[in-house]
């Protein structure tokens, strides 16, 4: 194998033994292990259907669940040199059509289900009638930098863009998806997390990670999160390691779920506070390994329990082969309150915003790209302090909201929380908090208020609390404070 093709992602994740076990397919009603061969030949089923219709980079959607279908997709994609665009399947039409205009889609792999959806937008192919038989397809050559994958983020703070990467997104992974499962590919370890395949964080922190090591990665998605479905599942396939999305954990303590024989559980997205933290030690039996990253530049921070000490409220350390720093306004590295920001060449950040150079041009300050996210550097680690945009400036101060959510989090009659500044004449800002309840909570506002007075701080507690019965979520199950920030900015007095 050329040192080119080797670095074909495709090449990566099916370079093993043809009997090993790839992929734990629970999806159905039935447990059924792939092997790697079995994945190659669905990969190269896929491959030769797809050959004639494509050309070298070529964007091509897939839209399908956690099955080894959806695995085999974007190997069959990669393989021929095309670009694959991950598409959730909870996107609605007008999201699915913004996407496939913007990225210039003709073809989208799916399955049945999935078809109807694409009716005058592109052309659906059906991956499980796509199994042509005939002799192995050989990998195109790349280079690192050869377009491979087109992920939209999240659209937390804007419209979503497409962050373009290449065939190195996958070995630029590798080192903060060991770490953050405590030196992943032990061998009885077993990788799932319950988050879509269609996320940067289920296909890269988990999915093509495990696979490339040789991990067996367990397929099964839960179309609404279920903490008992969650247990049956890491018993049935003896799961090891497990990426939970923030959402996810405070749903098993809500549950009161007490998880037994994981080795490693890995968290992502937003941070966690030193309650949840702790509650994951008791229930899971395990300390969580916080990591950080986005879309553009993924896995980057990471904590790592069997190396160094995790501490609250900090993300970690910079993973090796990356150098990210809290820098001023002017660029330069400071122990003070700045943006979190990650210098360029690190081999998991995008090549580009798909069409947007004036986006990608602002994306980046010199030799740093720009997260967006506050933070604060304590010698090797890096403490979260929130979005640029979520910053509170009220009295003088300024309050950054993960803290806050984390101490009503600790609350046990609170499941979910959003907090915002909200417009106000005397201090800029107040902190609103927003506030899902246990069903049939009693708990009031004024008693929220005082919670926090007493436990984090006098002059940031939230002067407001509405309860909701939901907060405005991304698909992949982070809070939009950009909209809870609009609905504060309408009530606020002119």
């Amino acid at each position: 194998m050329t040192e080119t093709i080797s670095q074909n992602m495709a090449a990566q994740c099916l370079d093993h033994s043809r009997q090993k076990c790839a992929i734990i397919d629970v999806s159905g009603n039935e447990r059924i292990d792939v092997s790697f061969g079995n994945l190659q030949q669905m990969t190269d089923g896929i491959a030769r259907r797809l050959i004639n219709h494509i050309q070298l980079g070529d964007r091509v959607g897939v839209l399908l669940g956690q099955t080894p279908w959806c695995a085999a997709a974007h190997l069959a994609l990669w393989k021929i040199g095309a670009i694959s665009v991950p598409l959730f399947k909870l996107l609605k039409h007008d999201a699915l059509a913004s996407r496939i205009k913007d990225a210039g889609i003709n073809l989208v792999l799916c399955d049945e289900e999935g078809a109807p959806l694409f009716s005058g937008l592109a052309k659906p192919f059906i991956t499980s009638a796509m199994g042509v038989p005939g002799d192995p397809i050989c990998y195109t050559p790349v280079d690192g930098n050869t377009p491979a994958v087109l992920i939209y983020t999240s659209g937390t703070t804007g419209e979503p863009k497409g962050a373009l990467h290449g065939h190195s997104l996958l070995a630029g992974h590798l080192p903060g998806v060991v770490l953050s499962h405590n030196n992943l590919g032990c061998p009885e370890d077993c990788l799932w997390t319950p988050a879509d395949w269609a996320w940067i964080g289920g296909l890269f922190d988990v999915l093509m990670p495990g696979l490339a090591l040789g991990v067996p990665v367990v397929a099964s998605r839960m179309l609404k999160f279920n903490a008992e479905e969650c247990k049956r599942i890491v018993s049935l396939c003896s799961v090891k390691n497990i990426f939970f999305p923030p959402t996810a954990l405070r749903m098993l303590r809500g549950a009161n779920v007490k998880i037994t024989g994981l080795r490693s559980v890995a968290c992502g997205g937003e941070p966690l506070g030193a309650e949840m933290l702790e509650w994951a030690r008791i229930a899971l039996g395990v300390t969580v390994n916080e990591f950080y990253g986005q879309t553009e530049c993924n896995m980057v921070v990471t904590s790592c329990a069997s190396q160094f000490p995790v501490r609250p409220g900090f993300m970690g350390r910079s993973v090796p082969g990356f150098d990210v720093q809290v820098i001023d306004d002017t660029g330069r590295p400071t122990a003070l309150e700045g943006e979190i920001a990650i210098r360029r060449g690190a081999p998991s950040m995008m090549l580009k915003y798909w069409g947007r150079p004036v986006d990608t041009a602002i994306k980046f300050h010199g030799e740093w790209m720009l997260t967006g996210d506050r933070g604060v550097q304590d010698g090797a680690e890096i403490r979260f302090i929130g979005r640029c945009d979520d910053v509170i400036t009220s009295s003088g101060y300024r309050i950054g909201p993960a803290e806050i959510e984390d101490c009503l989090m600790t609350h046990p009659e609170v499941v979910t929380v959003g907090v915002v500044g909200k417009p106000d004449i005397l201090r800029t800002q107040i902190v609103k908090a927003y506030v899902v309840r246990k069903a049939g909570s009693s708990v009031t506002e004024n008693s929220l208020k005082d919670y926090v007075k007493e436990r984090f701080a006098a002059h940031s507690y939230p002067r407001e609390v509405e309860f909701l019965d939901e907060l405005p979520m991304t698909v992949t199950g982070k809070v939009i404070r950009k909209e809870l920030r609009a609905r504060a900015a309408k009530e606020a007095p002119s």
